[in-house]
């Protein structure tokens, strides 16, 4: 039996979801297939502490708790944070014009040989180091956004 596909939601590709912005569709295909073993879906943990603090900081407490129990819910593998996750967050980034945030999630691609799924343009920078889907961009950034730590 062949491996399944493999994806990592960076933290845009779940608030598409969430939010039901462009791309949220092909966020939900992916996700549907990995309830029935079909993909593997991967998120570092760097998308739940975003989730948790960006809606938090917009919505107040309870609905960035709430969003982060749905984030919890969905059919995710968490990649918690270990050395070679480490080593190889801090060589993108040193490499490429990514946020810390950003180069922890590609990291998680990296390390687990799967396809970033993003909304974030940054992720252009990576070029052919990690696999991408792209979802459409936003014209505007959210003002959440960019309260980013780079």
């Amino acid at each position: 039996m062949a491996d399944p596909e493999r994806y990592t939601l960076d933290t845009s590709a779940v608030v598409a979801y969430f939010e039901n912005e462009p791309g949220a569709d092909q966020v939900e295909g992916i996700l549907r297939r990995a309830r029935t073993g079909g993909v593997e879906v991967n998120a570092s943990f760097m998308t739940f502490m975003e989730m948790l603090y960006r809606v938090w900081n917009r919505r107040g407490e309870e609905e960035g708790k709430a969003a982060y129990l749905r984030l919890k819910a969905l059919p995710l593998k968490r990649v918690e944070p270990n050395e070679r996750l480490l080593v190889t967050a801090a060589r993108i980034k040193a490499s490429h014009p990514l946020s810390v945030a950003d180069a922890w999630i590609a990291a998680t691609a990296r390390i687990t040989s799967s396809t970033l799924v993003h909304k974030d343009p940054e992720f252009k920078a990576l070029g052919a180091e990690v696999a991408v889907l792209a979802l459409p961009f936003k014209a505007q950034q959210r003002q959440w956004q960019r309260h980013s730590t780079k």
